[in-house]
């Protein structure tokens, strides 16, 4: 699938997640609420974190209210590719160290991690490249390490639309379906719950990556 810009060119997807997302920084971290059903779920991570424990936030955007969060109790280390969100990452968890990255291609060493979340936005990369974004997860989070993802609940080959007045573009699985790819990926699961947001909703997982 390809999308259109103001100027016609041709856009992939991840061009226009990451053009949107810049363009809507402010307009988007307005919008966050650090007291949402959603963000109460962090907590389940945070009390499984070791002593000093180095937590990726995997499209961490302005880095509030998550990465926020997690910087009370960890060593976090923000990825996203959308330079605005980090620049204002970098303003507002200033502990934290900050990485321009795409999620289907980690910087990052074999178990370099203790603990792994990522919110809204595995939602965002084409579904064909999920599977390829967990292996990720599980290669850089250390053997008997949490993660809490945010993935899809319905099945959404490709959808885009306006968001905070900029074009928007999701794609995902059914919830069965991205339950069988967190399990495949190397972890067991903890639980999984689906929460709602607008109209529609979002599968929220808490897995364990297998102990080696």
């Amino acid at each position: 699938m390809t999308l259109r810009d103001d100027d016609s060119r041709i856009m992939d997807p991840k061009a226009q997640v990451r053009e949107s997302y810049n363009r809507i920084a402010g307009a988007y971290l307005s919008s966050r609420r650090c007291d949402s059903p959603d963000v109460a779920l962090l907590n389940d991570l945070v009390v499984r974190l070791p002593p000093r424990a180095r937590v990726l936030d995997a499209g961490c955007g302005a880095g509030v209210p998550i990465a926020r969060q997690l910087a009370t109790r960890a060593n976090v280390v923000g990825v996203d590719f959308a330079e605005v969100q980090l620049g204002l990452a970098r303003r507002h968890v200033p502990t934290g160290l900050w990485v321009c990255a795409d999620l289907v291609a980690l910087p990052f060493a074999d178990a370099s991690f203790d603990a792994i979340c990522s919110y809204y936005a595995v939602i965002h990369i084409p579904r064909e490249e999920h599977a390829r974004v967990l292996d990720g997860f599980a290669r850089v989070l250390r053997s008997g390490g949490p993660a809490l993802l945010c993935l899809g609940a319905a099945d959404l080959p490709a959808w885009t639309e306006e968001y905070h007045d900029a074009p928007m573009y999701w794609s995902h699985y059914d919830a069965a379906t991205s339950l069988s790819l967190v399990k495949a990926a190397g972890f067991d699961l903890v639980w999984h719950r689906w929460v709602a947001d607008g109209s529609g909703g979002h599968l929220f997982v808490l897995a364990q990556r297998h102990d080696a």
